[in-house]
């Protein structure tokens, strides 16, 4: 007689209690991040002139860029789980300080841009930490629908940490909503620490170099791999492409119609429902069939989207055009993300998500000032067109490219 060995099936990202742990520690993490933001603009907007609140506020992008990948190489080498353990206790000692002292004190913008600059140097280590760890958590099949899950996780912190941070504000002060800033990154660490990870291949845990050589071994491994490689310039494309039109284009755009700060966020909320649907999407579905050609073909009509944005001759139909860009964009977005998951080498994953951090919160940011510049020289249409253009051609790479329009999701 014989007997026929079955596998035991994957259980489902969204029943696993793992992943369940690591999507609260990051949801309370991001809600706690959109608060902190929004009491640190009060505190310094309150404290200054508009240019010194702006100052204080961009201080923290400077030490991100800067060691973003070296981010990546101390989650490689200690582990994603400890390194994002001690960002958020970090994160949670260093506003809970700011907030005792706003509460007995009124500190000058100096101690505000400290905090900033502390935030900026967590930032560059947590991002791709957290970014490394869902591919330590749950099998390669479930990696799509962790990034929905993740995807809801970040509409759930935007939606949600603003009015957490405005109602604290008004209730307390800047005091009170750091507080509860600092309380939600303390949230976050028992569930990080009841985290167990997957181990890595006995042949993946040498580490005898220094942080330099792992990071250029790591800057090797992406450059020489057949789908990483193309996949962070079509990364850098469509965030270069998105990101001027929906920061610096979208405020002048609304100026320009008469829609005013209303218009910008009914834009913004057309986008993030858009998003956001395209996270449900993924994390109902699990799995999108030959996701590198479905992530071409999205990104490329998304910035049909983008452009059309533009010409929308009412608030309603730009409302609509944005829910369209936030559908298609996040589709693309998430799944290019999953890719990077199960392509990569779990030993690099920590520093291969840095290179894909690097690229879309280091240089697409670069775009503000030429972007502002552009409209003052060609105008506002000519913009959107020519942002549209770039975001097109990183679909059109992704389809051009063989290994990446035929990578495909483990079953």
């Amino acid at each position: 007689m014989t007997v026929t060995l079955t596998a035991t099936p994957a259980r489902p990202a969204h029943r696993n209690p793992q992943v369940l742990r690591w999507l609260g520690a990051y949801t309370a993490s991001t809600l706690g991040d959109s608060v902190y933001h929004l009491a640190l603009s009060w505190t310094a907007v309150s404290s200054g002139t508009p240019a010194q609140a702006g100052l204080v506020m961009a201080v923290s992008a400077v030490p991100r860029a800067l060691l973003l990948l070296f981010g990546g190489v101390l989650a490689d080498r200690l582990g994603p789980r400890r390194v994002v353990i001690a960002s958020d206790a970090a994160r949670c000692v260093v506003v809970l300080g700011l907030a005792a002292a706003l509460f007995l004190a009124a500190p000058g913008l100096w101690v505000l841009a400290a905090v900033a600059l502390v935030f900026g140097v967590v930032d560059a280590l947590f991002l791709p930490a957290v970014g490394a760890l869902p591919a330590r958590i749950t099998e390669p099949d479930q990696l799509a629908r962790v990034q929905g899950m993740r995807g809801l996780s970040q509409r759930l912190g935007a939606v949600l940490g603003g009015p957490v941070g405005g109602l604290a504000v008004a209730l307390g002060g800047p005091a009170t909503a750091l507080g509860a800033a600092g309380l939600l990154f303390a949230l976050s660490l028992p569930l990080l620490c009841a985290l167990r990870l997957r181990p890595l291949p006995t042949a993946d845990q040498a580490r005898d170099g220094t942080a330099l050589r792992d990071l250029a071994d790591g800057l090797r491994y992406v450059r020489g791999h057949r789908v990483l490689g193309p996949l962070m310039i079509v990364v850098l494309l469509s965030d270069l492409g998105f990101v001027g039109p929906f920061n610096v284009g979208l405020a002048v755009l609304a100026d320009q119609r008469g829609w005013g700060a209303t218009g910008i966020g009914w834009i913004l909320a057309g986008f993030g429902t858009g998003a956001g649907a395209a996270s449900l999407l993924l994390t109902t579905a699990g799995r999108v069939p030959r996701a590198g050609f479905v992530s071409g073909w999205t990104m490329t009509l998304g910035a049909v989207a983008v452009g059309a944005l533009a010409f929308a001759p009412h608030l309603a139909a730009a409302v609509a055009v944005a829910l369209a860009v936030g559908l298609l964009a996040g589709l693309s977005g998430a799944l290019c993300n999953a890719l990077l998951q199960t392509e990569c080498d779990p030993a690099y994953l920590g520093r291969v998500t840095a290179v894909a951090g690097l690229m879309s919160l280091g240089l697409a940011p670069l775009s503000f000032p030429l972007t502002g510049a552009a409209i003052q020289l060609w105008g506002i249409g000519a913009v959107y067109v020519g942002s549209a253009a770039i975001c097109a051609l990183a679909g059109l790479c992704a389809l051009a490219v063989p290994a990446v329009r035929r990578a495909a999701l483990p079953r």
